[in-house]
């Protein structure tokens, strides 16, 4: 038994938060909301401690919290991080009070809002601290009940349509990891969820005709969150419905799940099977990456242009974990995870901005936009930026880790590469065109002349963000490092 207590506090601290919010009269409106705020502020602090106790030289997982939960099967109360899941971790608290203060313009059914938003911060944290099987599942299930709710009630027209369509996709994703993660149990013999024990014995699962259909059964559940072409159907409907501050801890972080479980369970327990699936992986990857693009090329919804970048550079994701599959690169795994990380921030504050400019115009529609960047100059500097980062413009947080994730892809298999350069040219013009219609031209409706600027909550909720895109851009070093520490524990691979 070990108990360090601090990935406890972090996790359960927002469930306290939403079940005290419970407790508050509806009348108290602002309480509410500045509680909540509160919550998710200590922890975002908490988890800055967190990452100053992490020690990168150190190998392994840190931090453990392990106590026996039901023995008998050999499930464990089982709390660590390694460089990974210290990354997601710390976005996803970032995200989360960045999220809670973008809220706040939210008026209709305060507590309830709060409350489910604070139990989808302890989900979302829980998914990247598990190191039980179990426990994993039992958090990435959790995450469905807040995000459904928060997208059926305080979505846009078609709230319930992609509620549905959202809770359909991941549920079924869901049932088919659950099997993967029941065979995985059975077949190794050990008597034991423990991801650490199971990694460590992943030569036990190497036979084809396991690791095939269990790896296919894993990959299905991750590649519907990632999410990957053909399972991405979801996610643009919603975006497009979800309320902007929701929009942002989905793209922000519950797309990250599907990616990082891929890498942690996918590659670090199946690790034969996952190099037979390396080509189908990479090739799923190159395919997001351009009809990601070509797909927001055609879009008159500002929010669903930047939902369909998102499929694009999560493809850079897949293609990165094939090419270390193949390869075995390090360099490959790094590119990986940084843009999950990057990817994170810049749609996070893309998402952010979108919000801030329907606020004010009631619109997303692109041609009823072009001139805002005459009327709300601060906002509109802050558009350009995370435009240009999710670009992937030398100096920015998206440019390290895509030009990783090619140098990689090219490595391995080169035409992977040279097919992924025509969706990041896509995705290119297809900024620099909705830069140009929403920011410059004619205001297309006179009353916009009136739109005030950028408020102070307004702009700090951007600016933690806007930081990293330049610290990440200039300074990728010290990410870089902790994700080379997580390779140390996934098992060697088998390389093809």
């Amino acid at each position: 038994m070990e108990f360090n207590g601090l990935l406890t506090i972090v996790t359960f601290l927002p469930l306290l938060g939403s079940l005290l919010l419970l407790l508050f009269p509806k009348k108290w409106a602002g309480w509410i909301k500045w509680t909540a705020l509160g919550f998710t502020a200590l922890n975002l602090i908490i988890s800055i401690f967190i990452w100053t106790q992490f020690k990168t030289s150190v190998p392994g997982f840190q931090l453990i919290d392990k106590v026996p939960w039901v023995e008998s099967v050999g499930i464990t109360y089982f709390f660590g991080v390694d460089g990974m899941s210290m990354l997601m971790l710390f976005l996803t608290t970032l995200l989360s009070f960045v999220a809670c203060l973008a809220s706040f313009n939210i008026d209709h059914r305060n507590k309830e809002y709060y409350s489910l938003f604070l139990l989808l911060e302890t989900g979302l944290i829980g998914v990247f601290v598990s190191l039980d099987l179990v426990l994993f599942y039992v958090f990435w299930e959790l995450v469905l009940v807040p995000m459904y709710f928060l997208i059926g009630i305080w979505g846009g027209p078609r709230k319930l349509y992609a509620s549905i369509k959202f809770f359909i996709y991941t549920l079924v994703g869901s049932l088919f990891m659950l099997v993967g993660v029941l065979a995985i149990y059975f077949a190794s013999g050990q008597n034991t969820f423990s991801i650490p024990q199971l990694i460590e014995t992943s030569a036990n699962l190497r036979g084809w005709a396991l690791g095939l259909p269990v790896f296919g059964a894993l990959f299905l559940g991750f590649a519907i969150k990632v999410p990957s072409f053909p399972f991405h159907t979801w996610l643009p409907d919603a975006h497009v419905e979800a309320p902007a501050p929701i929009s942002i801890l989905l793209a922000g972080v519950l797309l990250k799940m599907g990616g990082y479980g891929l890498i942690r369970i996918g590659v670090g327990i199946m690790p034969y099977a996952a190099t037979w699936w390396a080509d189908i992986i990479g090739i799923l990857g190159v395919i997001g990456i351009v009809y990601g693009a070509f797909c927001s090329l055609v879009q008159k919804d500002l929010k669903k242009l930047v939902a369909y970048t998102s499929v694009n550079h999560m493809g850079f994701v897949l293609l990165a974990v094939a090419a270390f599959l193949k390869t075995g690169a390090v360099a490959a795994l790094q590119g990986a995870v940084l843009v999950m990380f990057n990817h994170g921030i810049t749609t996070g504050l893309l998402f952010l901005l979108v919000g801030y400019i329907y606020d004010r115009t009631h619109t997303r529609e692109i041609a009823k936009l072009p001139g805002m960047a005459s009327i709300i100059p601060i906002i509109s500097i802050m558009l350009i930026i995370a435009s240009f980062a999710s670009i992937g413009l030398p100096a920015l947080a998206g440019f390290v880790s895509e030009f990783l994730s090619m140098t990689a892809a090219y490595q391995a298999v080169n035409w992977w590469a040279w097919v992924s350069v025509v969706g990041m040219i896509i995705n290119g013009g297809v900024m620099l065109w909705m830069m140009q219609r929403v920011l410059f031209g004619t205001v297309a409706d006179p009353h916009f002349k009136e739109l005030r600027d950028a408020s102070f909550r307004e702009f700090f909720a951007a600016t933690p963000l806007l930081g990293f895109i330049f610290f990440i851009g200039i300074f990728p070093m010290p990410l870089l490092n902790m994700i080379q520490h997580a390779i140390t524990t996934l098992p060697t691979l088998p390389i093809v």
